[in-house]
């Protein structure tokens, strides 16, 4: 049987509009797998650090939700490949992903999960669970491995806002999907274990979130103190960190400005100590 490119229009229309499948991925796979990332794709030899990848990405929860923070540079290996990088994407009204790793692919699974998470809506007539969106994206993930072991891996951090809960939960991953669920914070990429340092000094249970804003800023601070692919503020060329802040009002990325004034904040702080906040001992 030929492609669905061989049969008429009107074939076409109604294989798509009546499918029956709620995954915007399994489709495609079903009718024109080429069009999936990394599918078709054989590479002669490993990539490794040929592509651009992105690196830091932070999140915590914070009361009634929570909130996800991503520095600007990707690196190829020990060049800086582009400073104002954006890793934070909304997914839907109520959950965003950061992304770490392949830059290239990272980008293209971002776009294509806000797909499946649109057609599943579209299809179903209703949102899927937060649960059932981090099994979607571990699902994506695990379809990549084959692109992953030979470079392009994509290891992401998920957030949503749970009505259930009426709080934020964070899941992590690994090249194989996961998921994994994270309690209170994490980090991920090349600057993590940096970040995750700070964070377990500052953070601090059903803190506003604005206070987590702050914390989040700090962590990628102290990320890219100690790790060269992570960016810290550019304050030149007024680059920020990405910030993303998700309740049950919904997702709202925090504009430039707000972004800036904590930057500013932080930078004061550092001014008189630079290692950065001291958390208090109990």
């Amino acid at each position: 049987m030929g492609s669905h490119r061989d049969l008429p229009a009107g074939m076409v229309n109604h294989i798509f509009t009546n499918s029956g499948i709620s995954s915007f991925t399994e489709f495609v796979g079903s009718y024109a797998p080429d069009l999936l990332p990394g599918r078709n794709e054989t590479l002669a030899a490993p990539v490794g650090d040929h592509v651009p990848h992105a690196t830091t990405i932070v999140a915590a929860t914070c009361a009634g939700g929570v909130v996800m923070a991503g520095d600007r540079r990707a690196t190829s290996g020990n060049i800086i490949s582009q400073r104002d990088m954006e890793k934070v994407f909304r997914t839907d009204d109520f959950s965003c992903m950061g992304i770490a790793g392949a830059a290239s692919t990272g980008l293209e699974m971002a776009r294509l999960y806000r797909v499946e998470l649109e057609h599943y809506e579209k299809m179903e007539g209703r949102t899927l669970s937060v649960a059932g969106k981090a099994n979607r994206l571990a699902t994506m993930i695990r379809g990549n491995l084959g692109m992953a072991m030979q470079g392009l891996a994509v290891v992401p951090l998920f957030a949503a806002y749970d009505p259930e809960v009426d709080g934020g939960r964070i899941f992590g991953y690994d090249v194989g999907g996961g998921p994994y669920e994270q309690y209170q914070h994490h980090a991920i990429g090349s600057g993590s274990i940096f970040a995750r340092g700070s964070l377990k000094k500052l953070y601090r249970e059903n803190a506003s979130p604005e206070e987590v804003v702050q914390a989040l800023i700090n962590a990628l601070y102290d990320a890219a103190d100690d790790d060269s692919a992570t960016g810290g503020p550019d304050v030149t060329r007024k680059i920020w960190p990405v910030v993303a802040q998700i309740t049950a009002d919904g997702f709202r990325r925090l504009s430039d400005e707000e972004v800036g004034a904590h930057v500013q904040t932080v930078l004061e702080g550092r001014m008189s100590s630079p290692d950065g906040p001291v958390a208090p001992l109990r």
